[in-house]
């Protein structure tokens, strides 16, 4: 979840992580900041500087990864990002006056999603405004929003049972989404055409509604098992996936087709999908013997 954060009216592009729990920043914006006149340039700033952290041996560079963010130009391109303690690295590294009052602001940062942590309410509010501002359906919004929900409720729980490396946490989703899909996730972006974007992000409600039933099987599953190593915790993801299988098939079978979509964002309003309504069962009517009803009027 991408927003931009002001820090003494320059403005820094920032992402929320609601997986990791994290907030990562446009590295080039906060050289801008930090370096100020120094350097017109930011993105030369930067690159200059991460020249001489390599020569250093810093390992600040490599903790550094790419997001597609909001360009000057309008046009999502890929940029370096820290988390919050790689960016207080990243001050000590810059000579700037404005260094203590932007290490004030980054707390205060940290703090507003503490706040939000502590009063679920206010982020649930923040997310469904940016979904809302991304032209998002208001039905649609009102699922996402519970998906990523049960989300952390499974993160929380694949944590309690020992994973801690991201590439656990993916491989554990990949063997889920398998199990309930039948494609690995990067197989599922590749029917939805995307490359690095969020795959929630680019499912209808139908899609969100069966990988929810998946992770909360899965969590549910995890609670009552306990699974103590990572092959267990892999049977699990794949035992959630299942439950969300049988449900997917039993749409399938109702509609007479497919509810993988290859819809993405670029069409949002197609995303938020309305099963047709199922036709009546007639009953027959009871039948009632005369003398029964007598008997029944007497009683």
């Amino acid at each position: 979840m991408s927003n931009l954060k002001v820090f003494e009216n320059k403005k820094i592009r920032t992402h929320w992580d609601a997986e990791k729990e994290e907030w990562y920043f446009s590295v080039v914006d906060v050289c801008g900041v930090l370096s100020g006149s120094i350097a017109k340039d930011a993105g030369a700033y930067w690159r200059k500087l991460k020249q001489r952290l390599n020569a250093e041996g810093s390992e600040l560079v490599t903790k550094c990864h790419g997001l597609k963010m909001l360009a000057e130009d309008g046009k999502m391109r890929e940029t370096d990002v820290l988390d919050p303690q790689g960016i207080l690295r990243l001050v000590q590294s810059i000579p700037s006056p404005n260094a203590e009052p932007f290490k004030l602001w980054l707390a205060q940062v940290g703090n507003d999603r503490l706040n939000e942590i502590a009063d679920p309410e206010k982020a649930l509010l923040r997310g469904a405004d940016f979904y809302r501002a991304k032209g998002y359906t208001e039905g649609w919004i009102n699922q996402r929003l519970q998906t990523i929900e049960m989300r952390k409720e499974l993160i929380d729980e694949w944590r309690e049972r020992g994973i801690a490396t991201e590439k656990e946490y993916a491989i554990l989703t990949n063997e889920m989404t398998k199990a309930w899909s039948g494609m690995t996730v990067g197989g599922y972006k590749k029917i939805k055409r995307l490359t690095k974007e969020n795959l929630r992000d680019n499912m209808t409600n139908i899609e969100l509604v069966l990988n929810m039933l998946a992770e909360v099987t899965a969590t549910a599953i995890s609670r009552n098992e306990r699974p103590d190593d990572f092959a267990g915790n892999r049977r699990v993801a794949r035992d959630g996936g299942k439950v969300a299988k049988n449900a997917r098939q039993d749409i399938e079978t109702r509609l007479g087709k497919t509810v993988i979509s290859p819809v993405n964002s670029r069409d949002k309003k197609q995303l938020e999908i309305t099963l047709p309504k199922k036709k009546p069962i007639k009953m027959k009517p009871l039948f009632v013997a005369r003398y029964d009803y007598v008997n029944l009027q007497a009683s």
